[in-house]
């Protein structure tokens, strides 16, 4: 372990230690997120799943950061990432429940929000089916796609507002990596069951079990790029 690793879960720890220690900041954060949810959103995708990146550039190379990674733009990028994540959130939460009672599981609606049932079970893993079926897949490209822009524009600030020439970089993805890792492997392997347990969680824990996930999410996309950049 060198010394950087040590930095960065001393980091880790003391960022996350309020949250378990103190009630009044854990209250304050459940609050804000109840009623400003998008924001809280956009922050907990900025910070980690940009550091699920940073990790699994560390994994790679050695080094949490390097010049042209782009640290900055990719938690830009994250937050904004974040708020489809909420807003695909919310959606699936909602409409799954809804058309598994018109499919003829009329409990469902209900059965999502009751104790832990079988037939909770079965709302909890249709909703994270058909949400990383559906969506996931699409923001998985469009972060591979702003992946791309970020490096190849030397990781400025600056690349950002800079045309994202889509068609060019959708023709230069290692789609042999995007579809046996990425879709393939991690949604069926990994993101399946972790939202299937999500979605079983209280809402509360809901907000900090997504929260952990995202960490995933950013290593293992982090883990794909530099597999297809051959790096």
């Amino acid at each position: 372990m060198k010394r950087n690793d040590v930095y960065v879960l001393l980091g880790t720890f003391m960022f996350l230690l309020p949250f378990f220690v103190s009630e009044t900041v854990y209250s304050i954060y459940v609050d804000f997120n109840a009623n400003h949810g998008m924001i809280t959103s956009f922050l907990k995708f900025a910070l980690l799943a940009t550091f699920g990146e940073a990790i699994g550039l560390r994994i790679r190379t050695g080094s949490y950061n390097q010049p042209g990674f782009g640290l900055i733009p990719r938690a830009i990028v994250w937050g904004f990432l974040g708020l489809t994540i909420k807003l695909a959130f919310v959606l699936f939460a909602s409409g799954v429940p809804a058309f598994l009672a018109y499919m003829g599981i009329t409990d469902a609606p209900m059965a999502i929000k009751g104790g832990l049932t079988w037939e909770k079970l079965l709302v909890a893993f249709c909703i994270s089916l058909l949400m990383n079926v559906i969506y996931a897949p699409v923001m998985m490209t469009l972060h591979k796609i702003t992946d791309t822009h970020i490096v190849s524009n030397g990781g400025t600030l600056l690349g950002l507002i800079k045309p994202i020439r889509v068609g060019e970089i959708m023709t230069s993805i290692n789609w042999k990596v995007q579809w046996e890792f990425v879709f393939a492997k991690t949604i069926p392997y990994f993101w399946i069951p972790a939202h299937t347990i999500t979605f079983l969680l209280p809402a509360d824990f809901q907000v900090l079990f997504a929260a952990v996930l995202s960490v995933a999410l950013g290593i293992f996309l982090a883990v794909a790029s530099l597999k297809g950049s051959g790096r």
